[in-house]
């Protein structure tokens, strides 16, 4: 079966052509006339079968035959949607090969760059828009995309969008779109929760699964080394020195480990490059440009980072660290092999590992043929979580007095290996008292209290000092009674307590209001000053 037999434009046919493709893969095969016949596909397949291709191709030829007029402006009508940048930049090319000679437009938008090259690529028009959700999603926040006129929606990798918490920015830029538009879903893995997301996105859609998900292309040659951990470097430098050896990506775990890759190897005169999510986005296309055009032949990268990295003359992948999710492994190894050609996926195993070798085994169904090595695998007890923890910190300790830093390490281990939190300090309980030492103890209480009480009465009385009044000091202790008759009672000059009208002048007083009271005196509070302040 050729490409002549899904219909496709001449134009189309002859950019296949000139790209080196005669012959349509499964996923292709299937997936072409769906697509061009507006229906909603599921495309489920194993990772180097082309799928960009499957929508790519029936994409342009929709975008063919409905071209823009010279009077309307050239609005978003296709939308793909990619977990990586390099996977976006993978389909954007696929789209300008495609495409080439023919009146479509696609524009890639993703973040780690400035927005403004991206913005100004919208505001002079795109048909095709390959975006990541996060920079798509601020920028529709900006005002810079509308996403009203989008008649086909492809959501690529759906499995890693999950993986990466895409999926939340995914659910509310397909809320943006029209109610009336073709929706394309495709993955390598079909996880419960990527099939819920194609009921809630999909509308009576065609399931297409060529390959199970599990499986491995067949023209890969796929092996297996025990090695301990601390040998993996010594045997890496030592494949890599071998003649077949033409270009090799070799995964690790972590960033940090993607990192101390390329230093060991540079100790062993072997120049390689890393690629990861904490470089930058030049650091990443310098990386990927150096690795396409040859100068460098070794490349370093971990999961995320190398899900768009497509490379048709890749010859080797190695698994320096087993993955975590045997359905990784499938990814890894798919980026050799891929278009009908011949690869090669060797695996590092360490004691540490067998688990996750074992998950893998279960998932490919079968086991992986063993090689020996000039670094059998010697270390056969799995280290402790705390040990590994402790040599981390470790290691941690010894780059930061590199810099001239310290850093305290953890006192307390969890079981899974982790610093403990730390607690506070419980109070402790007050020891229980001794039965016969109680009597002993009471009994010299009232001791105590009985002597204390005869020095109370041979004190003499205290005197009760007056809080304000210039003559504080003279006033009595004993508050006199207020005089018969409820005259009122003032403080004179003196500090003295008197009636406010003289016993004479009592009737008189009382009848003329305010004539004969004495000028009170002005109270100060000393303990807050002249002004009330304290």
């Amino acid at each position: 079966m050729s490409f002549e037999t899904l219909n496709l434009l001449p134009a189309i046919l002859k950019n296949v052509h000139a790209a080196g493709y005669e012959t349509p893969t499964p996923i292709q095969r299937a997936t072409i006339p769906l697509v061009a016949a507006g229906k909603d596909v599921l495309g489920c397949a194993q990772t180097g079968t082309g799928k960009t291709a499957a929508f790519a191709l029936p994409m342009i030829q929709q975008m063919v035959n409905k071209p823009v007029r010279g009077n309307q402006p050239r609005v978003i009508r296709q939308l793909i949607l990619t977990p990586t940048r390099e996977l976006a930049l993978q389909i954007y090319d696929n789209f300008v090969l495609y495409g080439k000679n023919l009146p479509t437009v696609p524009c890639v938008i993703f973040g780690g760059v400035n927005q403004q090259s991206q913005v100004d690529a919208l505001h002079r028009g795109a048909d095709t828009v390959i975006a990541c959700p996060g920079r798509l999603w601020d920028l529709m926040n900006q005002g810079y995309v509308r996403l009203d006129w989008v008649e086909t929606f492809v959501l690529d990798e759906a499995d890693r969008m999950l993986d990466m918490g895409f999926i939340h920015d995914v659910r509310r830029i397909a809320s943006k779109l029209p109610q009336k538009h073709q929706t394309l879903l495709f993955s390598a893995t079909m996880p419960p929760e990527v099939e819920k997301l194609a009921l809630d996105l999909l509308h009576n859609p065609e399931t297409v699964k060529v390959d199970p998900v599990s499986s491995t292309v067949k023209k890969i040659d796929q092996s297996l080394y025990y090695v301990d951990k601390a040998n993996k470097k010594h045997l890496l430098a030592h494949l890599l020195r071998e003649q077949d050896v033409e270009s090799a990506l070799v995964f690790s775990r972590t960033k940090h480990g993607a990192d101390r890759i390329v230093r060991e190897l540079k100790r062993e005169g072997i120049d390689s490059v890393a690629i990861h999510g904490d470089k930058s986005q030049n650091q990443r296309v310098n990386a990927l440009n150096r690795f396409k055009s040859g100068e460098c032949r070794v490349l370093i990268a971990t999961d995320i980072a190398a899900r768009g990295i497509d490379i048709a003359g890749l010859s080797h992948v190695f698994n320096y660290d087993m993955p975590m999710e045997p359905e990784a492994y499938v990814h890894r190894i798919g980026r050799t092999g891929r278009a009908g050609r011949d690869g090669t996926a060797i695996s590092f195993c360490c004691i540490d590992e067998v688990k996750q070798l074992e998950q893998v085994e279960k998932l490919i169904g079968k086991r992986l043929p063993v090689k020996e090595s000039e670094w059998p695998m010697e270390v056969t007890t799995p280290t402790d979580p705390k040990e590994k923890e402790a040599a981390r910190q470790l290691a941690k300790a010894a780059r930061l007095a590199k810099l001239g830093r310290t850093a305290a390490l953890p006192k307390k281990l969890t079981a899974s290996g982790e610093p403990a939190p730390e607690r506070k300090p419980h109070k402790a309980a007050p020891a229980a008292k001794p039965a016969p030492e109680a009597p002993a103890k009471s009994a010299a209480k009232p001791a105590r209290a009985a002597s204390a009480k005869p020095a109370a009465k041979a004190a003499p009385a205290p005197i009760a000092k007056p809080r304000f009044g210039p003559g504080a000091e003279n006033r009595a202790p004993v508050r006199p009674a207020i005089p018969k008759g409820g005259q009122a009672i003032v403080i004179g000059k003196g500090g003295k307590m008197q009636p406010a009208t003289p016993a004479k002048s009592a009737k008189p007083a009382a009848a003329s209001g305010k004539a004969g009271l004495a000028k009170p005196v002005k109270r100060v509070n000393r303990a807050r000053g002249r002004n009330g302040e304290r």
